[in-house]
This record gives structure tokens, C-alpha cells and sequence, in this order.
């Protein structure tokens, strides 16, 4: 049977229109905010230009967001050979670009020491529930002077405050009206290096210098909440202020393996 417009789920219809009405407002209260993954991909970027064997860290079925295809294409490009790992084989099975794929744990790495160039992790050390073991062994893989580029949201950020608090379920039918992600694509989370301070203490006791740790802001999360989300966006304006970086909703990180690991592979 065909599907028409009438027959289309109410919330179906109106996100299209809800979009829209979006990005207007965005122009005018919050000019120049843009999703995070422009952030983590700029980085991850810069860190693959001079080619090298890259692992992505729980890839799942992209490198970023699903409208980010030429960045995807481009950043796979840069590397000599690209790799990503999850243990969710039927998502990453679907990966649409990765070369390589390889289902496995990320505290027990199937990689050679000193094997990696670049490391990456999109929205996945959240999901970590010891992550100083996933440094260590993105330490041991890295070849000295290496690089370890993440994206993960921010806990001190407002909304993932009370995502951390909802009950599973809720959670699941909230981000499911407001993403339209199902309940196989989203993942228990432990928010244990979910902090500026918590990257900071974890890092450098791992074995790794911190090059650049960026508080940046996305796009609203309200947006299928129509006016409401006016008052998202004035808050995502207010946090542009320097001393109020630390509540921006993601936090992007470089980390490199300390000079003094030259010469020697962990």
C-alpha cells in the first residue's frame, strides 16, 4: 500500500517543517553555531594529514554524522589504512565507508603495539566504563609521538545531566521522537571521563599530553519541540561567554603519547 502524506505518523509530517523553523531561529538568536562533529572532524583531520594508519574506536555504521558523507570519504582518504572496531558486528557491518572492520573489545585491542598513527572515538567514551584501561590500550597501539582524537558529550552540559538521570525506557522513547534513533543504536553510558577535569587527570596518567581540549556547543536538542527551543538557543548564545565554556555540550580532545615514549614500543 502506498504511503501518503495524510497516512504519515503525525510526528512524521511536522519534522520537516519543525526543521526549518529551526534553522531560521538559529540564524538569528545563535549565527554560526554548527554541530560538534565539524569540531571532532576539523581535528581528526589535521591529525590523519600526514597519512598513516588510522584505528576508529566503536565506529558502528559511520565515521560521523549521516550527513557528513564527503567528510567521511575525505578523512578515510588521508589515511594509508583505516580500521574500525565495535563489538556491535551487526552495526558495523553496515558501515557504509570503512575499509577495514574488526569486531572486538576495546580493552583487549587485536593490534600490535606501535601499529596506529591516529586513534579515534566519536561519541564513545562515554560509553566506557573503565576508560583508563581503553587509554592504556590506545597507549600501547600508538606509535610514539601518535595521536588520540575523541568527541564525547560534556556531563556538566544541562541536557546530559538529565539524560544521565531518566529512566532507560524514557530515555529511549525521547531520543527516539527527538533523533528518530532506534533502541539497537543506543548503548548503556557511565559518563566517567565526561569532564574537562576528568581528562585532565586521566590523560597524563596514562601516558599521554593533552594538545588541545576544546568546550564547544551543538546544535540545539529541542528542535522538535517548537518554541521551546528559543530558550535553548539563547542559553547555547549565553555560553558563548569564555567563563561558561565548561557547560557547552561536547568537549573535543587531541591527546598525544608523551615524547618521552619515543624511542620505545608500550
Amino acid at each position: 500500500m502506498e504511503v501518503t502524506q495524510a497516512s504519515r505518523p503525525p510526528l512524521a509530517a511536522w519534522r520537516p517543517a519543525l526543521y526549518r523553523w529551526y534553522w531560521q531561529a538559529e540564524r538569528v538568536i545563535a549565527p554560526g553555531l554548527r554541530s560538534s562533529q565539524y569540531a571532532y572532524y576539523e581535528r581528526l583531520r589535521d591529525a590523519l594529514e600526514g597519512g598513516g594508519h588510522w584505528l576508529d574506536l566503536g565506529c558502528g555504521h559511520q565515521v560521523f554524522g549521516e550527513w557528513m558523507g564527503r567528510e567521511e570519504q575525505e578523512v578515510i582518504g588521508r589515511s594509508r589504512a583505516a580500521v574500525g572496531i565495535d563489538l556491535d558486528w551487526e552495526g558495523l557491518r553496515r558501515h557504509r565507508a570503512m575499509p577495514g572492520k574488526v569486531s572486538g573489545d576495546l580493552q583487549r585491542l587485536p593490534f600490535q603495539s606501535g601499529s596506529c598513527a591516529v586513534v579515534s572515538a566519536n561519541m564513545v567514551v562515554e560509553h566506557l566504563a573503565e576508560p583508563a584501561r581503553v587509554l592504556e590500550e590506545v597507549h600501547r597501539v600508538l606509535r610514539p609521538g601518535g595521536v588520540f582524537v575523541f568527541h564525547t558529550p560534556n556531563y556538566l552540559h544541562w541536557g546530559t545531566l538529565v539524560a544521565a538521570r531518566l529512566p532507560e525506557r524514557l530515555k529511549k522513547s525521547l531520543i527516539w521522537y527527538f533523533e528518530e534513533r532506534q533502541e539497537d543504536d543506543v548503548f548503556p553510558v557511565h559518563y566517567r571521563m565526561n569532564t574537562a577535569a576528568a581528562v585532565r587527570r586521566l590523560a597524563p596518567s596514562c601516558g599521554f599530553d593533552i594538545v588541545d581540549l576544546a568546550m564547544v556547543s551543538t546544535s540545539a536538542t529541542l528542535k522538535m519541540l517548537g518554541p521551546l527551543v528559543l530558550l535553548e538557543l539563547a542559553f547555547i548564545r549565553l555560553l558563548e561567554r569564555p567563563r561558561l565554556a565548561k557547560l557547552r555540550s561536547n568537549i573535543v580532545v587531541v591527546l598525544r603519547k608523551r615524547a618521552e615514549d619515543r624511542g620505545r614500543v608500550s
